[in-house]
């Protein structure tokens, strides 16, 4: 999984907050019965509705190596609809295609 050089450069600067702030996403995806595959869609879920680019974009990766199938996230993507609107849809799934087809390079 790529992480972004944003992230990377903090953990380098601030690894002790860093490491703070993943243990508490550790620990709060560990706080009850959901199994990691369903912790993995909800954050993304969350993250779409949020209007997060770059944790839509990490949930994405995060939700393909959970075992979700790109049709599965495209599916996550698409209800969004009623909730947040088609504007807000549209946004979400190329979020998701951004990862999941991402453009040829070169």
């Amino acid at each position: 999984m790529s992480i972004p050089s944003q992230y990377e450069n903090m953990r380098r600067e601030h690894p002790e907050l860093t490491s703070a702030y993943e243990a508490l996403g550790r620990a709060a995806s560990l706080a009850g019965p959901l199994d990691p595959k369903t912790v993995a869609i909800v954050k993304l879920a969350v993250s779409l509705g949020a209007g997060l680019a770059g944790a839509a974009h990490s949930h994405t990766r995060k939700a393909l190596e959970a075992g979700w199938t790109r049709e599965e996230l495209l599916h996550a993507a698409h209800i969004t609809a009623p909730t947040i609107g088609w504007p807000g849809m549209m946004r979400s799934r190329g979020w998701v295609r951004d990862v999941t087809d991402p453009e040829p390079k070169g």
